[in-house]
Order: C-alpha cells, then structure tokens, then sequence
C-alpha cells in the first residue's frame, strides 16, 4: 500500500472527526497551458491555505485531486493538517473526462468505506468537475460516469459541480453530469480564486454542522463567480 494511503487510514484512527470528502476532478489538458493552469493551481493553493487556518475543517475536510489529460490521481484522500500544500498541476494531454470522473469516484467510494470500517461519520462527499474543452476517451465509459454522478447526487450521496472554463468547454455535457435539472456552471473568466474561495467556505460551514443535516449552498456567493445564477 502507498505510503499515503498508509497516513490516510493512520488519520483514522488519530482523528475520530467526521469527514467531508472533496474530490477535485480538474482538467489538465494541453489546452490549459498558460494562464489557466497558472490561475487554477493559484487557486487551488488558496483552497488549501484557507482550510488549513479553520481550525475545524483543517481536521474535517479530506481533498483528493484527480487530473486528466491523462486521468490520473494527484493526491489520495488525506485531511489539510496532514497535507498542507497543494501540488504543482502541469498541462499536457486531451481531455479523458469520463476516465477522470470514473477515478474519482471509484477513490469516493474506497474512502467511504474506510470510513464505515474505522466507524468515521461523514458528510455528503463533493465532485468538483471542471472542464475547458470537448471530452475524448471512450463515450460508453463516460456515459456510464454520467449515470453514476446522477444516480449518487439524486440518492443525495453526492455533491456535485459541474464547471465550464472559457469558450471551449463542452457545457452540454458537463449539463448532463448537473442534477435535479439544473444547468452547470460557467466560470467567469478565469475567476478560480473566487470559485476556490467560496468553496472553502461551504467546506467550512459543512464541517461546523452535524452528518446528515442539510446545509444551504452560499447562492450570493455563487453569482461572484459563476455566470449561471441560482
């Protein structure tokens, strides 16, 4: 077993606190070479510093990063207080969606049931998907990932984002991946650092809650970054 994997089910133990899951699907295709990339991992690296000063969710909160082109995993499942620093994403690739969105929630489901088998409580886990251009890799395969998305966020066993960033993105596809009817999201220009910092804070007020309490979406904070508005 990898060695993170190894700290990650450690922290089980070590830290009883319920869990929020937070898997970042992001495409790192070629097509994200310059600015993009510079801005998402900008963003990201704000995502990190803001749920490592919460004193709860710092403890609370495990993020995993998925990359595509390829789709690969960045990072295994851990809380901020054991990994701090976000990595370093890199352009290169096409744009294997559904590969992505598969090893994602394959990694969910894995923690999830390191959770239940170390008696961990946990929230709602969240899939952040964000996507600047038209998905390659198999169409059975990413229409096997639509359903799956679908099928866990209307069972409320997921919370699920679907983001468009700039003109390439395939919006029509990433609607599909958007439950209860709702259309994605579009990112207002390369705005990660709102995105990132309107996550932290639902992260932040999850983690202030009780498992299985609802808790409402900050939709104000939506409109400062997204162009559709809730």
């Amino acid at each position: 077993m990898a060695a993170a994997s190894l700290i990650g089910l450690d922290d089980l133990v070590d830290n009883p606190t319920a869990r929020v899951a937070i898997s970042l699907c992001l495409d790192c295709s070629y097509s994200m070479s310059g600015a993009p990339i510079g801005e998402l991992n900008s963003g990201v690296a704000s995502f990190y510093k803001a749920i490592n000063d919460d004193e709860i969710a710092r403890f609370s909160a495990e993020v995993s990063i998925v990359t595509f082109g390829p789709a690969q995993k960045e990072t295994d499942f851990q809380t901020v207080a054991t990994q701090p620093h976000a990595p370093v994403l890199q352009a290169s690739g096409d744009t294997p969606l559904g590969e992505a969105v598969q090893l994602s929630l394959d990694l969910l489901e894995q923690r999830k049931q390191e959770y239940k088998d170390n008696g961990i409580d946990y929230y709602q886990p969240w899939l952040v998907l964000m996507t600047d251009g038209q998905p390659t890799g198999s169409s059975a395969v990413l229409s096997a990932q639509i359903s799956r998305v679908q099928q866990l966020a209307n069972g409320r066993k997921l919370v699920v984002f679907p983001i468009g960033i700039g003109d390439g993105a395939d919006m029509s596809t990433l609607n599909r991946f958007a439950p209860g009817g709702r259309p994605a999201f579009k990112l207002q220009g390369l705005n990660f650092q709102s995105f990132f910092s309107w996550l932290s804070a639902s992260v932040s007020r999850v983690s202030q809650s009780t498992p299985g309490d609802g808790v409402e979406l900050d939709a104000a904070g939506i409109q400062s970054w997204a162009t559709f508005k809730l």
